[in-house]
């Protein structure tokens, strides 16, 4: 199984570690590998890791929405967040999201319990913010969104049945913003004062403990459990055609 991650910056990834991990437990020879790949060269990079035989590549910033046109089927997931972060090269292109299901599961991984009823803040309007809102979606939580672009909150509000950012802050906070991004007084007030703080970036991107000065939840949760979404999405779809071409 031959594997890549594709974007920009790619050096800082833990995927290739995690991917190779998998592909050992699975008892499967393979490959995975980092290339650094810039914004408008993710359809070109696409065409080109098919052609050299790739199974599958993950998507990371900033080409996760310039992708989608390159693939010729997608999941409920990469439709809802019109994004897609994971790829499979078959017969056909598919294209999924797993941003979602994995920052669902490291929330709940965290609670200790589903996150039905939670009052979950998402910083952000970007292709990651989009796919947990449309993962959260499909549960009872309530979810508030804030962003520096009002018509892009608004937009999202109504297609996620989602609400502006309350002003008492929700209890609970979700971070898709890129390290080192300033904020709002007011918004960092709510950030402090929250039950839970979680940031998807990890490692040395993730700066919102610094800024904040208290704990918060760093990415990897959510990067392990994306992974692992991405890696049995990618190992279904080659079961599936091995056994459609064997029939």
């Amino acid at each position: 199984m031959k594997l890549a991650l594709i974007g920009d910056p790619v050096e800082h990834s833990r995927s290739p570690e995690l991917h190779e991990r998998f592909l050992e437990e699975a008892g499967i020879e393979g490959t995975y590998t980092a290339i650094r790949v810039a914004s408008g060269e993710g359809a070109e990079a696409l065409y080109k890791l098919r052609a050299e035989g790739y199974t599958g590549a993950n998507v990371t910033t900033p080409l996760k929405d310039e992708v989608l046109g390159a693939c010729e089927w997608l999941d409920e997931d990469a439709r809802m967040a019109e994004a897609v972060n994971t790829i499979f090269f078959g017969r056909k292109v598919r294209g999924s999201n797993t941003d979602g299901i994995g920052a669902r599961t490291a929330l709940e991984t965290v609670l200790g319990q589903p996150v039905a009823l939670e009052r979950i803040g998402i910083l952000g309007t970007g292709a990651t913010a989009r796919a947990i809102l449309a993962q959260l979606h499909e549960t009872d939580a309530y979810t508030f969104i804030w962003g520096r672009d009002h018509d892009k909150v608004t937009a999202l509000c109504e297609r996620f049945e989602a609400q502006l950012w309350p002003d008492d802050g929700p209890e609970i906070v979700l971070s898709t913003l890129p390290p080192k991004t300033n904020l709002p007084p007011q918004l960092m007030q709510h950030l402090r004062k929250a039950d839970l703080v979680m940031d998807t970036n990890y490692g040395g991107r993730s700066t919102l403990e610094q800024l904040l000065h208290r704990e918060v939840v760093k990415g990897d949760l959510m990067l392990e459990a994306q992974a692992r979404a991405s890696f049995d999405f990618w190992l279904a779809h080659s079961m599936e055609e091995t056994e459609e071409s064997l029939s």
